[in-house]
């Protein structure tokens, strides 16, 4: 009898794109400064706010939020997450079945699907995608641990491909490995060294043309995509210094989407005409990480974070002293969920389901000084706390600088760790450096989280021994350089198991395992913020249907779904200039390359990793 799991239910609808007409030969040049040649040249892209670094375009390297969102819309896995509830779907392969041991994964792919360039997708395509992971330390950072469990992969014919496991894996090795076009990678004498940035070839809905620090990222339609040539003309990422100056491109009509809302930017975007808020339980977490100790691949020791924190009493009561409640109160306006583990309740099936109050390591700051006392750490003459070395314990908080979140945050865990003795000296980076210095282990704390699919299993193998990084921070990526013989065998153990209920209390042992370490302390799971221009665009998909979002999903569905409206309403440039507003919007990308927006530089939430 043979297990079998199929993904023909709940196929995302094709839809055909929507041709606006009546176009004068002034709004023609406009849009694109030169004739348009088709009807489809002519519909207006969705400019959406870049608040984020961008790591890289190579799927194989990138683990920035905001890097992978936009890889999202360029490549898609063999089994992706549907729009409507996060469930298995469709996407390369159309139909997909396992043996009754789970070892062996089969998947059938659809039958004349093509690349973007027109080449059409075949077997060979994923095996090259796995095999160049698997052969190439490089190419592991992003998704290594993917493919550990694969011993081979092969294709009895061009549209069937035949993974045998190692062990039985009951999470669906055809999901979130995003599979590139071996006709175009196979070429490239350095994959990993690859920037993909300009006239990429893909398989999603849009295609990334080019792409720069200083421009932002420009996304044209693929006219191949497997459910229908998007309704917009492509996607334009534009880069803000920050995102008060997005939020006020967003009224003026300069801007159609925006993410990452504060509490206070959300409430002032509210009940404006021409704008729709929208509010979604996020897929993720935020949380301060602690460097418990951090080794590279061969057990070495990793960076330069301050030895006290070896001792997992001391981290254990920094962990005691900060009051999580509050700040999701005083910060986000309670708009989320005090923390337990690291899977949000968004995935009920994998959520520990615990008073936060009833947790060991809960806020209890006589509890935290008691335990520094027990353990010999004396309170010196100014108020610190000494080491072990007679040294005063002053440890440094490194966070994003574009994130006003960070520093609300640090403004208040200060106070409360000084209160047990403990100096913090706080430092705000770029988001790519805060992931530069934390991936080598040059960190004492830093803010830190994670975004993470319907199953978890991805997350939690980055605490793997295994995916420690290798000296340099090239190969695999860990999340919190942190390695324990207990999680990996309780990891083994929660991949290999069958039985859903059972796999389900081993994910949520994982999660107490991570938090009994006290080396991430994960504070809140906070809502998501986002808006964006209804009047000009309407249709957009939320993921999952009820209470979902419509930027950062599992898939690409909400810009995909996003349909321009024939005409805009009349009015200033903060509610709709008029029906040819998406004309000059679209050629914003263009003509403001040198002004206001594309001259703002990148930021992010150095939050937002996945």
């Amino acid at each position: 009898m043979t297990a079998h799991t199929t993904g023909r239910a709940s196929r995302w609808r094709r839809r055909t794109a929507r041709t606006l007409a009546g176009l004068g030969a002034a709004s023609i040049l406009l849009a694109g400064l030169a004739p348009a040649a088709n009807a489809e040249a002519q519909k207006p892209a969705i400019r959406v706010a870049l608040l984020g670094d961008v790591d890289t375009m190579n799927p194989f390297l990138s683990v920035l939020w905001t890097s992978l969102e936009i890889m999202r819309l360029q490549y898609e896995p063999l089994v992706e997450w549907a729009a409507e509830d996060n469930t298995e779907t469709p996407a390369i392969a159309e139909s997909w079945e396992a043996s009754d041991d789970a070892k062996e994964w089969t998947f059938h792919l659809e039958q004349g699907a093509k690349w973007s360039d027109g080449e059409p997708i075949v077997a060979d395509d994923v095996i090259w995608t796995v095999e160049a992971i698997q052969g190439d330390d490089a190419l592991k950072m992003a998704n290594g641990s993917l493919v550990e469990n694969i011993e081979s992969i092969s294709a009895p014919d061009a549209e069937t491909v035949v993974m045998q496991l190692r062990d039985p894996q009951g999470a669906n090795p055809g999901t979130d490995l995003p599979i590139v076009p071996s006709h175009v990678w196979s070429k490239i004498d350095d994959p990993a060294g690859f920037a993909n940035d300009a006239d990429a070839v893909g398989s999603g809905p849009f295609i990334v043309q080019s792409s720069s620090k200083t421009d932002g990222v420009v996304m044209t339609a693929n006219p191949n995509y497997r459910h229908g040539i998007a309704p917009s003309g492509g996607v334009t990422w534009i880069p803000f210094k920050n995102s008060d100056a997005a939020v006020q491109a967003l009224k003026t009509g300069e801007l159609d989407m925006i993410g990452d809302l504060t509490v206070a930017q959300f409430e002032a975007l509210e009940g404006i005409d021409g704008i729709t808020t929208v509010s979604g339980a996020g897929r993720g977490y935020s949380s301060i990480a602690i460097n418990p100790g951090a080794t590279d691949i061969d057990g070495k020791p990793l960076g330069d974070g301050n030895p006290v924190l070896h001792d997992p009493v001391v981290r254990s009561a920094i962990i005691r002293a900060i009051d999580s409640k509050t700040l999701l109160d005083k910060v986000l306006g309670g708009h989320g969920a005090q923390a337990t583990g690291e899977v949000p309740p968004l995935y009920p099936k994998f959520y520990w389901d615990v008073d936060p109050a009833s947790l060991p390591l809960a806020f209890d700051p006589a509890a935290a000084n008691k335990m520094l006392d027990d353990a010999g750490y004396e309170m010196g003459p100014n108020g610190l706390r000494l080491d072990k070395n007679g040294a005063p314990i002053s440890l440094r908080l490194m966070g994003n600088s574009a994130s006003s979140t960070h520093q609300q945050v640090a403004d208040f865990v200060k106070p409360w760790l000084t209160d047990i003795g403990i100096e913090i000296k706080t430092t705000m980076l770029s988001a790519a450096q805060v992931n530069d210095e934390s991936v080598l282990g040059r960190y004492d704390l830093y803010f830190t989280g994670w975004s993470m699919g319907p199953d978890p299993d991805f997350l939690m193998a980055l605490n793997q021994c295994s995916s420690r990084p290798n000296a340099d921070g090239s190969g695999a990526t860990s999340e919190s350089n942190w390695c324990s013989p207990e999680f990996d065998a309780m990891y083994a153990q929660m991949h290999s198991e069958l039985d859903a209920d059972k796999r389900a209390e081993l994910m949520v042992g994982l999660q107490k395992l991570i938090y009994e370490s006290a080396s991430n302390n994960v504070l809140y799971y906070g809502d998501a913020f986002q808006a964006y221009r209804s009047d000009r665009f309407t249709d957009v998909q939320k993921q999952p249907a009820e209470g979902g979002v419509i930027l950062a999903q599992n898939g690409p569905w909400g810009l995909y779904s996003a349909t321009p409206l024939a005409a805009a309403p009349a009015g200033d440039g903060g509610s709709g200039a008029g029906a040819t507003w998406w004309i000059v919007g679209g050629a914003a990308a263009v003509l403001l390359l040198g002004g206001v927006l594309f001259a703002r530089r990148r930021a992010t939430a150095a939050d937002d990793r996945e």
